[in-house]
C-alpha cells in the first residue's frame, strides 16, 4: 500500500515504517509540525519517502493515517480527492478523564486506533469503531551494562508539563538515587523545578539521537517512569528492551506493562523510592530484573506483532467505503492552521 502519514512521534513512526508498504511523509521547506518529512535522528528505510504537498494530487495513496484533527483538512486540500482514513490516537484524554469526547466520536466512515486499552477505555469514542494496536519497537539489543549507579528517566518538556510528567517527583526520588534526565527541554531543569535538596542529584542530558540515547540509558542501572498522566511511553518500553529494570508510577497503562519480575510499579512514592535504592545498590538484582523486563517487552511489544496488527487495520481500512473526512458531530471544533507549517501543536 501507499500510506500517507505525518511524522508526529519519532519512536512510533520508526516502528511503523518498518513494514512492507510505501510510507509518504508530507514535507514542507520549513519542516515544522505539518511537514516534518523524514526524521534525521532515526534509522528509517528507503520506503519512507518525503513528498511535497503539490505532488500528492498525482500520487497514489491507499490510506491516510491521521493523528491530529487538523490533518483531515490538510489531507483533503493536498490530495484533492477522497481516501480511506484511519485515526490513530496516541494520547490519553486531556480533559476530564472519563468524559472527554474524542474528536472522531460517532463516525461510521473511519476506524479509530488506540495505542493502549486504557486509552480506548477512557476516551468517549461514541459509536466510532475502535481497535487497540499496542506499541511495537525495533529491538535495540540487550545493551545494559549498569555501570553508572544512577537511574535514567526520559521526560520531554519537564518544566512546562511538571505534574503531568511527574517532574515535581524528581527531588523526592533524587534522595534515593542520582537521576539522569533525558529528553526535549531538559536543559531547563533546575533546583527551582526539582526542589531544594536535589542539587547535583538531578542531571539533564538533553535530547539525544535515538542510538545515542539507547547507549546512555544502558549505562544506567534502572529506568524511572514518573508520568502521572500519559499514554504508555515508548521510552519505557525501549529501556526495558535494552535490559533496564523499571520503576514506575502506577498510572494509565504502566501497570500492565511491568510484571513484578521486571521491576516495581506502584502509586506509593515510598515503595518506588525503596525500589530505586535496591536496584541502584544491587547490580546483580538490576541485571536479573532487567533481563526479565527485556523478555517481557520483546514478547508484548515486538515489531513483528505490531506490524501484523497494523496490516490487519490497513487492510480493513482500505476496504471501507471511501468518504470525505468530516469532523465528529459531537466533537469540539479544532482550529485549522491558516497556512501549513504555522500551527504550533501544544501536545508536542
Amino acid at each position: 500500500m501507499n500510506i500517507l502519514v505525518w511524522h508526529v512521534h519519532g519512536s512510533w513512526t520508526t516502528a511503523f515504517v518498518q513494514g512492507p508498504h510505501r510510507y509518504l511523509l508530507p514535507t514542507l521547506p520549513e519542516r515544522g509540525p505539518w511537514g516534518g518529512g523524514r526524521a534525521a535522528a532515526w534509522d528509517w528505510p528507503e520506503s519512507a519517502v518525503e513528498v511535497a504537498p503539490e505532488e500528492l494530487p498525482g500520487t497514489a495513496v491507499d490510506v491516510v493515517v491521521v493523528q491530529r484533527p487538523e490533518e483531515f483538512d490538510l489531507a483533503r486540500t493536498w490530495l484533492r480527492r477522497d481516501v480511506p482514513v484511519v485515526y490513530l490516537e496516541q494520547n490519553a484524554p486531556r480533559g476530564p478523564a472519563a468524559t472527554s469526547i474524542h474528536p472522531v466520536a460517532d463516525r461510521d466512515d473511519l476506524l479509530l486506533v488506540h495505542v493502549t486499552a486504557f486509552n480506548e477505555l477512557m476516551w468517549d469514542n461514541g459509536s466510532t469503531p475502535t481497535v487497540v494496536v499496542e506499541h511495537g519497537i525495533v529491538d535495540p539489543g540487550h545493551l545494559w551494562t549498569g555501570e553508572r549507579a544512577a537511574a535514567a528517566t526520559c521526560i520531554n518538556e519537564p518544566v512546562r508539563r511538571n505534574r503531568v510528567t511527574g517532574t515535581d517527583l524528581l527531588a523526592r526520588f533524587a534522595a534515593d538515587a542520582p537521576l539522569d534526565v533525558f529528553g526535549m527541554g531538559t536543559g531547563g531543569i533546575s533546583t527551582r523545578d526539582t526542589g531544594t535538596g536535589a542539587e547535583g542529584r538531578v542531571r539533564a542530558y538533553g535530547d539525544l539521537p535515538q542510538h545515542e540515547l539507547h547507549t546512555e540509558l544502558a549505562r544506567r542501572r534502572v529506568y524511572l517512569h514518573t508520568a502521572r498522566w500519559t499514554s504508555l511511553g515508548l521510552s519505557l518500553i525501549e529501556a526495558m528492551t535494552i535490559g533496564l529494570p523499571a520503576v514506575a508510577v502506577a498510572s494509565t497503562a504502566a501497570p500492565g506493562a511491568i510484571p513484578a519480575r521486571a521491576g516495581v510499579c506502584s502509586a506509593d512514592v515510598a515503595v518506588l523510592g525503596e525500589a530505586l535504592r535496591h536496584f541502584v545498590s544491587d547490580p546483580d538484582a538490576a541485571a536479573t530484573a532487567g533481563a526479565a523486563a527485556r523478555a517481557f517487552a520483546l514478547d508484548h511489544f515486538g515489531l513483528e506483532r505490531f506490524l501484523h496488527d497494523w496490516d490487519v487495520v490497513l487492510d480493513r481500512a482500505a476496504g471501507h467505503r471511501v468518504v470525505r473526512p468530516t469532523r465528529s458531530r459531537r466533537a469540539v471544533p479544532v482550529p485549522v492552521p491558516a497556512a501549513a507549517g504555522s500551527f504550533h501543536d501544544p501536545r508536542r
